[in-house]
């Protein structure tokens, strides 16, 4: 069978070229391994780097995160499994093998498969490029997901759970989700978006122990209030196709914040 790894990208050089190492050094290495560069002026690519798929797009403009995403599954051809990775992402070891062996337990599943994540702290990798064992027994898995032991599979009917950093789906399945709705633009509630259509397509979503991802540390805010201005569209379109709120949690900070103006039991939600 045929496996390809992508990632979209703006910016994030460092986090590439790490992601890049860990892909080369896993026990599976992938057929095809592909990014999306929204970079207005992408750099030269290295030998031993992914392919690169150009989607610029201009300084200050929101990133077409869905469409980058349905742009990198298609770039990756007639893989049997895709597998999409944040460029934050570095992946461990058996990430590519671990979603194989899933895939290949049962291939005529209608699944979205999902690893579990662990965030590294500041100052990792210690070692330049190289994720080392220390650096991974330092990553710390968030309580929120199940971490479910090396080799099991394990089905999760809380579609809501899915995230975008570290997923496989085969080309078919994700044709029959529909892929990202492309609406959604900037950041916010496309990858919640993309598992409530997998829900109502009958895909069913499970967790593969031992697919580790370890994300890079960088700065961020909590909420996100740099991207309230397309947190709020992509929230509106969310509420118009499924009938309740994405993202409440940074919508009431919002709200108490004074950024918006949001009635978390009606259909009200406005940049103030």
């Amino acid at each position: 069978m045929r496996v390809g790894v992508a990632t979209i990208r703006r910016g994030r050089e460092r986090h590439l070229a790490r992601q890049a190492r860990g892909v080369r050094e896993g026990t599976r290495m992938p057929d095809d391994y592909v990014v999306v560069s929204m970079d207005p002026d992408e750099p030269e690519a290295s030998p031993s780097g992914p392919r690169v798929v150009r989607m610029p797009v201009p300084d200050g403009a929101p990133l077409p995160l869905s469409a980058a995403r349905n742009a990198a599954i298609a770039a990756l051809g007639d893989v049997d499994l895709a597998v999409l990775l944040d460029v934050d992402c570095i992946p461990g070891p058996r990430l590519v093998a671990g979603y194989v062996d899933a895939w290949a337990a049962d291939p005529d599943a209608q699944r979205l498969l999902a690893g579990p994540v662990a965030y590294l702290p500041p100052g990792r990798p210690a070692e330049g490029d190289v994720l080392s064992t220390d650096d991974r027994r330092s990553a710390r898995a968030p309580d929120a997901r199940p971490v479910p032991a090396d080799g099991e599979i394990r089905d999760e009917p809380r579609h809501a759970l899915f995230w975008s950093l570290s997923f496989a789906v085969t080309p078919a399945v994700h044709r029959r989700i529909g892929g990202f709705d492309e609406g959604y633009v900037g950041y916010g509630g496309e990858d919640t978006d993309y598992a409530f259509r997998a829900r109502a397509a009958g895909v069913r979503l499970a967790w593969v122990g031992g697919a580790w991802a370890y994300h890079q540390h960088h700065p961020v805010s909590h909420p996100p209030r740099e991207h309230v201005a397309s947190i709020v569209p992509n929230a509106r379109r969310f509420r118009a196709l499924w009938g309740r709120w994405p993202m409440e949690g940074w919508l009431r900070v919002f709200a108490a914040e004074g950024l918006v103006r949001w009635e978390p039991d009606g259909t009200v939600l406005e940049l103030r």
